[in-house]
C-alpha cells in the first residue's frame, strides 16, 4: 500500500494516522480527497460525490431519517510535526502525535470507519469530508457545498465531529465584529487645548464594556454565555500629536437564540452616540435537542451535553434549518499546536458510541 492510499478495514487509530501522513494543509487537499474518494468508491453500498476536494458518501436505504456526519479534510501548516508518531498503547492512556491528529483526522477516520463497516445503518447517513475549514470563509467546502449542491446536505441532524475531548458540545454561539470609533482634532501635544484628544474620547467605549453585563441563557437546557469584548485599539499620528480618530475593535459572542441581525442592534444601541461599523459577522446554531436523531444520539454517547461557546461550522447546518452538534476526539485547546496529538481512547470511543448509535 503507497503512502497515499488508505485501509478502512484498520482500526480507526490506525486509519488516523494514515490520514495524518497524507499533508492535506488548507488548498492543498487534493491528495488526500483522492485517497478519501478511491477508498469509499470501493463500498457498493455508498453513492459518493465528488465536488472540488470535499468528498460526500450517502447510503439511500429509504430511512424516514436522515443524519449528516462531516469533518475537514484539511490542516494548519506544517510546524516539525510530521510524520504521525504513537507514544503507548490505547488501553494504557497511549496518545498519537502529530498535525492533525486532534483538529480533525481523528474524528475523519471514525466517519470513514461507519461509512465502510456500517452497511445497513439504522436511519440513512451521509458522511461529509470536506476542505478549507481553517482558512478564509470563501473557500470552506461547507459553504461551497450548501450553494452547489444543498440536497446533498439536507438532513434532520448533524454531527461535526471537531475536537471535543469526546463529548457532546451542542450548537455553537454567534460572532461579529465591530470598529467603534471617536473622533477628535489634531494639534502639537504641548498646546493640546487646541484640540481634542481621539484616545482619550474611547473611555466612554471602554467604562461601558467594561460595565457591561453579560447574558446568559438557557436553551434546550443548556446555560449560553455571552460576551462583549475590545480585541483591539488603534490610534495616534505621531509622539507629538494629538491624535483625530481612535478605533476600539469590539468582538461580541452571541448565544444561539439571536440572529445575527437580533445581534447587530443589540451592539448599536449598547454603543449609541458612536459610529459602529460592521466588519464581520456569522450566526451561532441552535442546539436542537428536542429533535429524536439529537435525542437518541446524546443517549447513545451517555446523555452529558455542554454548550459550545466558540463558532465553528455547525452553524451552516443551522442556517439550513438543521440542528447540529460537535462531537469528536480531541482537547480543542491543542488545535493548531506543534505539540498537537489525541488520545488514541477518544478515537475508539467517539467510533463505539457512534456505531452503537447508528446500530443500535
Amino acid at each position: 500500500m503507497t503512502t497515499n492510499q488508505l485501509d478502512l478495514s484498520a482500526d480507526a487509530v490506525t486509519l488516523t494516522e494514515q490520514l495524518v501522513n497524507i499533508e492535506s494543509v488548507s488548498q492543498h487537499e487534493a491528495a488526500i480527497a483522492d485517497a478519501v474518494e478511491q477508498a469509499l468508491t470501493a463500498y457498493p453500498h455508498l453513492a459518493v460525490t465528488r465536488r472540488g476536494h470535499t468528498v460526500i458518501a450517502r447510503t439511500n436505504l429509504g430511512h424516514r431519517e436522515r443524519v449528516v456526519i462531516a469533518g475537514h479534510l484539511d490542516t494548519v501548516p506544517v510546524n516539525h510535526n510530521l510524520p504521525a508518531r504513537r507514544e503507548g498503547a490505547p488501553e494504557s492512556g497511549g496518545v498519537l502525535h502529530g498535525l492533525g491528529t486532534c483538529d480533525m483526522k481523528g474524528g475523519d477516520a471514525v466517519i470513514l470507519r461507519l461509512a465502510a463497516t456500517v452497511p445497513e445503518p439504522n436511519r440513512d447517513v451521509t458522511y461529509i469530508l470536506y476542505e478549507a475549514e481553517e482558512i478564509d470563509a470563501k473557500y470552506n467546502g461547507l459553504r461551497l457545498l450548501a450553494e452547489s449542491d444543498p440536497e446533498l446536505m439536507a438532513a434532520d441532524f448533524a454531527i461535526l465531529m471537531e475536537p471535543s475531548n469526546a463529548a457532546v458540545e451542542a450548537g455553537c454561539q454567534g460572532t461579529l465584529r465591530v470598529e467603534v470609533r471617536t473622533t477628535g482634532e489634531r494639534a502639537h501635544s504641548a498646546r493640546s487645548w487646541r484640540g481634542v484628544n481621539a484616545i482619550h474620547g474611547a473611555a466612554e467605549v471602554l467604562r461601558r464594556l467594561t460595565e457591561y453585563d453579560a447574558r446568559r441563557p438557557v436553551i434546550d437546557g443548556l446555560q449560553y454565555h455571552e460576551g462583549l469584548n475590545a480585541v483591539f485599539i488603534r490610534g495616534g499620528v505621531a509622539g507629538n500629536v494629538l491624535p483625530d480618530e481612535c478605533v476600539v475593535e469590539v468582538n461580541f459572542r452571541f448565544a444561539p437564540d439571536r440572529s445575527e441581525a437580533d445581534a447587530e442592534v443589540f451592539v448599536r444601541e449598547f454603543f449609541d452616540g458612536y459610529d459602529v461599523r460592521l466588519t464581520d459577522s456569522a450566526p451561532g446554531a441552535l442546539p436542537g435537542l428536542d429533535r429524536p436523531a439529537a435525542k437518541a444520539f446524546v443517549e447513545a454517547v451517555g446523555g452529558e451535553v455542554n454548550p459550545k461557546f466558540g463558532w465553528t461550522d455547525v452553524a451552516r447546518f443551522s442556517a439550513l434549518g438543521i440542528p447540529a452538534v460537535n462531537f469528536g476526539p480531541g482537547d480543542p485547546m491543542l488545535a493548531h499546536k506543534q505539540e498537537e496529538h489525541v488520545p488514541m481512547e477518544h478515537i475508539e470511543r467517539c467510533e463505539a458510541q457512534l456505531r452503537s448509535w447508528l446500530t443500535s
